[in-house]
């Protein structure tokens, strides 16, 4: 094991100090030294892990990196407007997974806990950020879940050299580093060979009643149609199965075309979102409903998922023409300008707000 920094401090001796020591055997003369890793020769990545059990110089070395950047929120004002405009402030904040957009709108200091942990991610993430104690705060879940939607993030957006730390190994193969280096014995490891677990998805007929646990997760409505069909959402990884999800539809509400259904109210609680269970979901039912014959029509305001349904090869195609102005969607569902689709967008329900609209016709 290479050495690398070392650091000493000095306090003052004491009556406590002195009785510690004397407690415990201690030979203290009020300097402390830490002796720190060799930095790895790594360069031209994309993301690295720092990762080791406390007190085993993961701070120190994460510092070598960088200095971890401080994140300022007002108490006046809601985390959307800590961005530069609300299309970054939606992009980067639904790149780490946080997909609620109720909460976009409200103060950081009345988020949860989960929610302050991927605010602040969404801030620190650009180009040479380093980031000490990564996912220490939060439910394992959304540890996991968030690490998925990070490196997805940072691949898509290109973003380069970004190193994190942490004490959490369940996180390793979830974030799928480029290399990682292990504080335990001082080693570094090539990342590009982890593989992420498997997750198994799986859709079942339920009760009506069990859309109360998933009403208030919903980001428009907590209403659920009379005549909708509802579907509950496991998802199994890591020998464990979680009630990830809920999937609903209702008849289509025309006459004009037969045997037809429209997505209604689709929602995958908070801890799980990042995982990309909620498209999977979705088409299962969609997949469902086509291979009975029947039409599947979606519309949807949410970003992300309009988003998804215009890419090619989604399996859902645009019905309506795009009759508003909505940068973001736009922006967003187009893939940096290689699928036009992004622009079949329509009014919702007859309101103004702006929605997208797709028909399910199969993956090819």
């Amino acid at each position: 094991m290479e050495q690398g920094k070392v650091v000493t401090c000095t306090v003052a001796k004491d009556a406590f100090t002195d009785q510690v020591t004397k407690w415990f055997d201690l030979s203290f003369d009020g300097t402390s030294t830490f002796t720190g890793h060799k930095k790895p020769d790594v360069s031209n990545f994309s993301l690295g892990l720092i990762i080791g059990p406390s007190g085993s110089g993961k701070s120190l070395l994460l510092k070598e990196f960088g200095q971890e950047e401080k994140i300022d929120w007002s108490p006046k004002k809601a985390i959307v407007s800590h961005f530069s405009d609300p299309i970054e402030a939606t992009d980067r904040l639904m790149s780490v997974g946080f997909n609620d957009v109720r909460a976009f709108v409200r103060p950081y200091h009345v988020l949860s806990t989960g929610e302050q942990f991927r605010a602040d991610l969404a801030r620190r993430i650009k180009d040479g950020a380093v980031i000490d104690e990564f996912t220490s705060v939060v439910d394992r879940n959304v540890a996991k879940a968030a690490s998925v939607a990070l490196k997805r993030h940072v691949t898509k957006a290109g973003l380069k050299n970004i190193v994190l730390a942490t004490c959490h190994r369940d996180v390793l193969e979830w974030l799928s580093p480029d290399w990682y280096f292990d504080t335990t014995d001082g080693t570094l490891h090539d990342g590009r060979l982890l593989r992420r677990p498997s997750i198994t998805v799986r859709i079942y007929p339920c009760s009506r009643n069990l859309w109360g646990m998933f009403a208030p997760h919903h980001y428009l409505s907590h209403v659920l149609a009379s005549s909708a069909k509802c579907y509950v959402v496991t998802a199994e990884f890591e020998k464990q199965t979680n009630v990830v999800g809920f999937v609903s539809c209702r008849p289509y509400p025309t006459g004009s075309i037969r045997r037809a259904w429209l997505e209604h109210r689709t929602v995958i609680l908070p801890d799980f979102q990042g995982l990309g269970i909620g498209p999977r979901a979705s088409d299962a039912v969609a997949s469902l409903y086509l291979s009975e014959g029947k039409h599947y029509f979606s519309r949807t305001a949410h970003p992300r998922f309009g988003a998804y349904r215009n890419k090619p090869n989604s399996g859902w195609m645009p019905t309506t023409q795009y009759k508003g102005e909505n940068k973001y969607a736009r922006d967003q569902a187009s893939d940096k300008g290689t699928h036009t689709g992004a622009e079949r967008i329509n009014t919702f329900g007859g309101d103004s707000r702006l929605a997208f609209s797709h028909e399910y016709v199969g993956k090819l």
